[in-house]
């Protein structure tokens, strides 16, 4: 099958490697630097298997910038451009993807359009009625930032937003180049789909912020908030996943998501969805009272990007802090050597590791690292364990 996949983040990278062992498949992105790179072989996001398979698989692909070209004669368009939250309108930006829906339908009506970008509930319903047509379908994707080929590859379930043929097609699609084929598949309605997606998110979201405020809870008490956490994750119905403390969720997904979820609330009484964003904020607020509290002159941030091995600062709960520390006249300078420019939001960059670490009074690290362990005297983290789930 032909197939195009428009958008070439982690989603659509992870897509269009995943399809290219078995299908011919062509890359599209606005962006020219990732189109070469994708042309290169080489992954324009940071993923460790993703590098790994272009460089060394037989993959059939290629990449452009002309969309058209690549819809007119593909059997299916996966669609995985950004929807970022916009917090005029308080919904979801869904405007890349109605502007590649409007593209395939004028040049090739007949092909199946597979919406992968995360959306907001009943977004599917509306494409059809608005266009006429059902061949718009939604598949959520449950993808970590840095492992989402490797979550492709061996996914937890696939869920496809239609209970018939179609539905079944796209699934079998989705497992034919996966490593586990015997994934849970549920097939449900597209408004369903869209809800699961939304919903496990905010769970997640939901998890974190109950772990962080345990944290906050501990360290103003002065208590031990590992011998905590150990003792209620010990309960099998609570878990050890996704109970490491961190600075608040951040991130491509769980913030916009939240607030989508919260915002798909409007006319349905609630108080959970409210509580988890406002938690979110609340933890930021605390984590950076802390750091205020030691009375730096110079505060060092220690990486932007939220996750190991992910290079994405979007929405990261990082800058939060920052901000927070920066509105009492603290100056704050950026290890970040994903950076390139001398500044971030009017914060020096520092990429010299050693002249970064004489420089800061405190370095705050969402996760610890073995760079800092010769000043950790200087470090505020409140990682626990290293890792991120």
């Amino acid at each position: 099958m032909k197939i195009a996949v428009a958008g070439l983040g982690y989603v659509g990278t992870a897509n269009v490697v995943l399809l290219a062992q078995n299908h011919q498949v062509t890359a599209v992105d606005l962006n020219p630097d990732r189109v070469a790179a994708m042309g290169r072989r080489e992954s324009p996001i940071e993923d460790a298997l993703a590098t790994e398979y272009l460089a060394t698989r037989d993959l059939d692909l290629r990449a452009t910038t002309d969309g058209p070209s690549a819809y007119a004669d593909a059997g299916l368009v996966l669609i995985a451009t950004p929807t970022d939250y916009d917090p005029v309108s308080n919904r979801f930006n869904t405007s890349s993807v109605e502007a590649v829906i409007r593209q395939v339908q004028q040049v090739n009506p007949q092909a199946l359009i597979l919406i992968r970008s995360t959306i907001p509930v009943g977004f599917v319903e509306r494409m059809r009625a608005e266009t006429g047509s059902d061949l718009i379908l939604f598949a959520p994707e449950f993808l970590r930032e840095g492992q989402a080929l490797a979550d492709s590859l061996a996914p937890s379930r696939v869920v496809v937003g239609d209970r018939g043929p179609r539905g079944r097609q796209v699934a079998d699609l989705l497992l034919q180049g996966a490593t586990r084929k015997d994934a849970p598949v549920l097939l449900t309605g597209p408004t369903e789909a869209e809800a699961i997606k939304l919903f496990a998110n905010t769970y997640l979201a939901m998890r974190v912020a109950f772990f962080n405020e345990l944290d906050s809870y501990a360290e103003a008490r002065g208590l031990v908030t590992r011998e905590i956490i150990d003792g209620v994750s010990g309960d099998p119905r609570i878990g050890r996943h996704y109970n490491n403390p961190s600075f608040g969720y951040g991130g491509y997904c769980l913030p916009k998501d939240t607030k989508q979820m919260l915002a798909n609330y409007d006319k349905v009484p609630q108080n959970l969805m409210a509580a988890i964003v406002d938690s979110n904020r609340t933890r930021k607020d605390f984590v950076a009272e802390q750091i205020i509290a030691r009375q730096p002159r110079v505060v060092g941030i220690y990486r932007l990007a939220m996750k190991a091995g992910s290079d994405n600062f979007r929405h990261s709960s990082i800058q939060g802090v920052m901000k927070r520390i920066k509105a009492k006249g603290i100056e704050c300078i950026v290890y970040e050597p994903a950076l390139e420019k001398p500044d971030f939001f009017r914060s020096r960059v520092v990429n010299d590791l050693d002249a970064f670490k004489r420089e800061a009074d405190v370095i705050v690290s969402n996760r610890l690292s073995s760079d800092l362990s010769d000043v950790a005297d200087k470090v505020y983290t409140r990682d626990l364990s290293g890792r991120d789930d």
